[in-house]
């Protein structure tokens, strides 16, 4: 009988965790190992393939697919590998080939120094083989519980494990990586922060820098960091970019960490954590963005006036800001020629009179009544600091303290409510245990009312949380008082002003319409406006 003639694929891998293991496992070993036993039994070699710093958990794997690829187009018909890890870690998949796809297409696997041969299936060794193969998937689960919980642990202490500092930062040579502040990038990154804070949107911020030729993160490190990037990579700042920037805690100097996790050891695709979940450490490195140009930043995140751009690409101060007094509608901007504007009802300029009637306004009397409405109050505020702030701390006192009232008498009923359930679900659970209740009647009285807990905890858990996020009345007049005196003398209203001082103004209807005189009514975020009125009314009496 003439015999075969075998034409071989030595497959060698190294995984980033292998090359702690030292020698025993590296590439030159392996090859070696190999080399030596195909010469020994005749094999002619016809290629080697290398997959180094891999993990065997997925066959993903650019060298194996060529491997398997010339073993099911014939130009290969065996395989050579040290031992059955190499091959890999998944056992599943490593029984599929060895059992099922090789025998297939002819081809003979061999695993050296576990002694599985497919040409002699009646061994012991390949009898052994799935227990092999559950073990070394063992190994590798093991091991990235391993390496997860030491990463987790160098990320409390601060020790940067990423490939590459953050947009603004370069990475530090000492113990922890520190991040360091990159003289060229962080003022673009201080800008991007300024102009998102004056009310420029994420899209046209990116417009603007890639009109100005300033080159994006990727670009960037591409270009004096020499990090090639992902394929497919856009070389141009996109709204995604600026606005995950806008976001990001680096920036005033925190370091969070493990904000991403694959779905397992063997599916290595990666999704977002919840932000509960992240290792934040807290002042690690010097921060590029002030606490005051961050808050302000927040603050244009939560405002209700996104604002739009007109076909010129102009946003007014106020778009977004304004209400319909009468609908509710937000008020929308027209052009009435030579670069002036006005506002006018949003349901009434797209349905008309049929739905709600003319709210005109020309935007230029609507800035000034705002801005001088601004300036008034900040001129009060100046002339008698001491005497409003302690007024409006009583003031917002005493609001706070009938909603904490009726909040804490809300949780208190939900409370007790909770313990009568707990009573009412071990009675019906004592009375199926003395026969006194059939069980299908007890299981559907206890799912009742366990539904009902878990909905009344929810609520319970809101109730908390409004209860800790009350204002501390201090510092939040401290805040609006000393962004409101910086506009005593401004020229005029802009949209960073809008931002910080006003949550939303109503806008009546005309006087010709509505037969009573029009009111504006400005609805600040601090409602200090109310404490400047009761201290005049007082004055005047």
């Amino acid at each position: 009988m003439k015999q075969k003639h075998y034409i071989a694929g030595l497959y060698y891998r190294l995984s980033q965790e292998d090359e702690r293991q030292g020698e025993s496992v590296s590439i030159d070993n392996q090859r070696t190992i190999l080399r030596k036993y195909a010469e020994e039994h005749g094999f002619e070699i016809h290629d080697e393939y290398i997959d180094d710093g891999v993990s065997g958990t997925t066959f993903q794997r650019p060298e194996v697919q060529r491997l398997l690829d010339d073993a099911k187009t014939g130009v290969i018909n065996t395989i050579i590998v040290k031992d059955l890890s190499r091959f890999g870690r998944n056992y599943i998949e490593v029984g599929q080939y060895v059992d099922y796809v090789f025998p297939a297409f002819g081809i003979r696997f061999i695993a050296i120094q576990d002694n599985v041969d497919t040409e002699n299936r009646d061994s012991g060794a390949m009898e052994m083989m799935p227990i092999m193969n559950v073990f070394n998937e063992w190994h590798a689960a093991n091991t990235s519980k391993k390496i997860r919980a030491v990463w987790k642990a160098k990320a409390k202490e601060g020790v940067f494990h990423g490939k590459k500092a953050t947009y603004g930062y370069i990475k530090g040579t000492d113990e922890k990586r520190t991040f360091i502040i990159d003289e060229e990038t962080a003022p673009i990154v201080r800008r991007i922060f300024e102009m998102y804070a004056s009310g420029i949107s994420p899209r046209r911020i990116s417009e603007i820098l890639n009109e100005e030729n300033v080159p994006c993160p990727g670009q960037y490190a591409f270009e004096k960091l020499g990090h090639k990037g992902k394929p497919g990579d856009r070389r141009l700042w996109g709204q995604i970019t600026i606005a995950s920037m806008l976001k990001n805690i680096v920036y005033i100097g925190h370091m969070p960490q493990l904000m991403s996790t694959s779905v397992s050891y063997k599916n290595h695709k990666r999704f977002k954590k919840d932000q509960s979940e992240w290792v934040v450490v807290y002042n690690t490195h010097p921060p590029i963005i002030s606490q005051e140009l961050w808050d302000r930043v927040r603050e244009r995140e939560k405002s209700v006036a996104q604002g739009r751009k007109t076909a010129t690409g102009y946003t007014h101060p106020l778009s977004g800001f304004l209400y319909c007094a009468d609908c509710g509608c937000k008020m929308k901007l027209n052009s009435v020629g030579n670069n002036k504007y006005a506002f006018n009802c949003g349901d009434h300029m797209r349905f008309g009179k049929t739905i709600c009637f003319s709210h005109h306004i020309a935007a230029k009397t609507l800035e000034k009544i705002i801005l001088d409405d601004i300036r008034d109050m900040a001129q009060r505020i100046v002339l008698d600091e001491k005497a409003i702030r302690e007024e409006f701390i009583r003031h917002n006192a005493e609001v706070q303290e009938k909603s904490i009232k009726a909040v804490k008498k809300e949780l208190q009923g939900k409370l007790k409510r909770i313990e009568e359930l707990s009573c009412l679900m071990q009675l019906a659970y004592e009375d199926r245990l003395k026969g006194k209740m059939p069980e299908d009647i007890c299981l559907n009285f206890i799912q009742k009312y366990s539904d009902e807990q878990k909905k009344l905890e929810a609520e319970i858990e809101a109730l908390e949380a409004k209860l800790t996020e009350t204002e501390n009345t201090i510092q939040s007049a401290d805040d609006f008082i000393r962004n409101i005196k910086k506009y005593l003398e401004a020229p005029e209203l802009t949209r960073e002003m809008c931002y910080e001082l006003i949550d939303r103004i109503i806008v009546g209807g005309l006087p010709k319409i509505t037969g009573k005189e029009r009111e504006i009514d400005i609805v600040y975020k601090i409602d200090i406006a109310s404490v400047l009125r009761h201290k005049l009314n007082n004055s005047d009496k």
